[in-house]
């Protein structure tokens, strides 16, 4: 599959390189992005005063196919820019230390408190039921957020003596899920549901027998191919530069599945613990608690 172009970076990164009517073609179409995808070929012609072939030729510069190629891809380009390129009215008050502070951390707090109003006790404990049992714990995340989280569950989990491990490689992932069995885990990250590489993953984990539990949107396709679904849903903040809500909400969830897993194996989890606390004492003089391995 090909990539879907950034037309948008590519008019601003040819602009001025463009033969001169192409030109012309380019700055109307970047003065006015979202009507362009809506345009007849003949209207944009004669809007920019030149030749229906000149806005053919322009779209062929940028690597489309066509008229008609060019405008799908451009209307696909704004569905995710169009909040980039807002201009926002950004007082001076909004940028001091204190104010941003206190918005960020009343993000997480709110965000916090719908994740508790979400979060189903039913489905923690059959989570915290299938992993207390488990041989090992493969837990998949794809792009920057789900891989990290993954990375920290598989971090929290090893401390209690469960072989855990974390995976963002699509094909480790579907090479790593074929290797499971019927005693195995594998633990799915993703907000949307929708990565072709988690979901293919977890078919082949469940056909060899390994159960599947994904932390996701609830009806999502990562859900349907899961055997456990905890389900959350959050809505983002407009404000593209507050935290993503959802990542706060994960990493709160593991800690909580992580915390039921513990209690349910508690003589196990606290040997395992102080076994890594006593490892550190060479690196890590005794000060009193702290977090084990910092």
């Amino acid at each position: 599959m090909q990539p879907t172009a950034d037309i948008i970076s590519l008019l601003r990164s040819q602009s001025g390189s463009f033969p001169n009517r192409e030109q012309l073609v380019a700055d109307y179409v970047s003065e006015n992005l979202e009507a362009v995808t809506t345009i007849a070929l003949s209207d944009l012609a004669s809007n920019v005063g030149v030749s229906e072939p000149t806005v053919i030729r322009f779209c062929r510069t940028l690597g489309c196919d066509g008229f008609r190629d060019f405008k799908m891809r451009l209307a696909q380009n704004l569905a995710v820019s169009m909040q980039y390129l807002t201009p926002e009215d950004i007082s001076d008050d909004t940028t001091a230390a204190d104010v941003l502070s206190s918005h960020v951390l009343g993000v997480i707090i709110d965000n916090l408190r719908l994740l508790r109003d979400q979060i189903s006790s039913e489905q923690i404990d059959k989570a915290a039921d299938i992993l207390v049992k488990a041989r090992q714990i493969a837990f998949f995340g794809v792009g920057g957020g789900s891989t990290m989280v993954a990375f920290d569950a598989a971090n929290r989990f090893f401390r209690l003596g469960i072989p855990a491990q974390s995976q963002s490689d699509g094909y480790l992932q579907r090479m790593l899920s074929s290797t499971l069995g019927p005693e195995d885990v594998v633990f799915a990250i993703s907000t949307s549901g929708r990565p072709t590489e988690l979901i293919h993953s977890a078919a082949i984990a469940r056909q060899y027998g390994a159960k599947v539990i994904s932390l996701t949107h609830p009806d999502s396709p990562l859900a349907a191919e899961s055997d456990l679904v905890i389900g959350i849903e959050m809505p983002e903040n407009p404000d593209i530069y507050k935290p993503t809500a959802t990542r706060h909400a994960f990493l709160a969830t593991i800690d909580v599945i992580a915390t039921a897993v513990a209690r349910r194996m508690p003589d196990q989890a606290k040997e395992k613990l102080r076994r890594i606390r006593s490892s550190l004492l060479t690196l890590n003089p005794p000060t009193g608690r702290q977090p084990i391995g910092d």
